[in-house]
């Protein structure tokens, strides 16, 4: 059994325990959810719906940054480089896999982005690979801010095959249960 599979997915607000590894359930796209900072434990699993990367992707995400490098936009350059094809921008997979797993509506109590870390490229990410965010609750804790608590998750951006393309940790401030009646937050 993976560390994967001792763990509990998490997806839609909803644990489920047993042998169910990240990448086993198809989580639904829900928007805002009711999931507060007592709801998600150490070891729970959070799996985000995927995404085909297109051309557009690219171009737009060159476009919006100005990160006009040529392993993204040029495939002849891109191949004399020793890859298979256009890669992915790291940043621009990196910002699919926290898009998507808010889809997840698991952060509808987050109050505040905490930041990232450990940023690492494993596996190169190309036009026509589908990615999916699975992310593993590493660490759980009260806030110095009263009615708040804090996750870190560590997050794998994985594509269609199974491979890891890149993994970070993300850590963000919610809500805990009770406060909304008292607009703490």
């Amino acid at each position: 059994m993976t560390r994967a599979e001792e763990g509990a997915l998490v997806t839609q607000s909803i644990t489920v325990k047993g042998n169910d590894a990240p990448g086993t359930a198809r989580p639904k796209v829900t928007g805002q959810g009711d999931t507060f900072w007592e709801d998600l434990e150490l070891g729970h699993w959070l799996r985000g719906p995927g995404v085909t990367i297109t051309d557009a992707h690219l171009v737009q995400w060159a476009g919006l940054t100005g990160d006009w490098v040529s392993l993204h936009l040029d495939e002849t350059y891109a191949a004399a480089a020793g890859f298979a094809g256009r890669i992915v921008h790291g940043p621009l997979s990196l910002s699919l896999s926290l898009g998507l797993l808010t889809q997840t509506g698991i952060f509808g109590n987050v109050t505040a982005w905490l930041g990232v870390d450990a940023v690492r490229a494993k596996a190169p990410v190309y036009i026509g690979d589908t990615i999916h965010p699975q992310a593993e609750v590493v660490l759980t804790r009260p806030a110095s801010k009263p009615g708040q608590g804090i996750w870190t998750l560590e997050y794998s951006t994985v594509n269609q095959r199974g491979v890891i393309a890149m993994t970070f940790r993300s850590s963000f401030m919610v809500r805990c249960r009770g406060t909304e009646e008292r607009g703490n937050g």
